[in-house]
């Protein structure tokens, strides 16, 4: 309980307030537009929530938040939040799919559906998971999409739109108990030790998601380098600022589009505040 009031003891100097913004569903838009997933891009474009548009498209019906068919919206919300990246029936769960009430074969068909509607994104999967395997194999490199993939001395980089590189430290094909293909490299696992660890197509998605993610951050924050930012978190900004310094201003400056992210679409909403807190 202690733990959650930990932000309120942070306060600006006198005179002065906090601005915080992040962007919104950065990872859905980034996925989106890294996979190509055009309906969900124009769902972005359009303004939609795209909680109401997932489950729209997953059961093929109009959905309003807190209007037609609102009740499809929370199914449409845990199976964005939960199958983005491959996962099944444990995410939703884990997502909060437990609340719907609904057997394991209900919650299976809300896995199906939501890869029935997102095709591209299954097929990012499955393009990433042939490419590093591939890269590996012949210590090549090859282009994926957006993405470029390498093999340098020992390492498999995936270079990412922005140029930065993520590293996979002595890469393996490896066949697992099924005789199905996993990739392997070493790292730090859950336990702290170096190890080697398994991976695969959409595992690998979520980190070049999430590293493009980091990167639009960046690119945010300089966009920012004459107010004063005290802190960030995860997708978040918090500005110390003079009281005439408006949410919209840092909104629109988080919003912008660096040119190497070409028709990825983003948003930021914000709030004002006299110590740092959750709105």
């Amino acid at each position: 309980m202690l733990s959650q009031l930990i932000r309120t003891a942070f306060i600006p100097p006198e005179g002065k307030k906090y601005v915080v913004a992040d962007f919104s569903a950065i990872e859905a838009r980034v996925l989106a537009w890294l996979a190509d997933e055009k309906w969900q891009m124009q769902a972005f474009a359009s303004g939609e929530d795209i909680y109401c548009a997932s489950a729209s498209k997953m059961f093929g019906v109009p959905v309003e938040k807190n209007g037609t068919n609102g009740h499809l919206r929370q199914k449409g919300k845990i199976a964005e939040l939960a199958c983005g990246y491959g996962g099944s029936i444990g995410a939703i769960k884990a997502m909060g799919g437990t609340e719907l009430k609904l057997s394991d074969d209900d919650l299976f068909k809300l896995v199906d559906d939501w890869r029935s509607s997102s095709p591209n994104i299954v097929k990012f999967w499955g393009d990433v998971q042939r490419a590093a395997e591939k890269v590996i194999t012949d210590q090549c490199g090859m282009t994926c999409g957006k993405l470029h993939f390498s093999y340098e001395s020992g390492i498999f980089f995936i270079e990412l739109p922005s140029r930065r590189r993520l590293a996979y430290v002595r890469p393996k094909v490896e066949k697992d108990d099924n005789g199905k293909n996993i990739i392997t490299y070493e790292g730090i696992d859950n336990s702290h030790k170096w190890n080697r660890l398994k991976t695969y197509g959409a595992k690998l998605a979520e980190n070049i998601t999430q590293g493009v993610a980091r990167d639009l951050l960046l690119y945010a924050m300089q966009n920012m380098q004459d107010m004063e930012i005290v802190g960030h978190v995860h997708d978040e900004v918090i500005i110390e600022c003079t009281p005439d310094v408006s949410v919209e201003q840092v909104c629109e400056l988080m919003g912008q589009t660096p040119e190497w992210a070409e028709g990825l679409l983003l948003r930021a909403d914000g709030y004002e505040c006299a110590f740092y807190m959750k709105q």
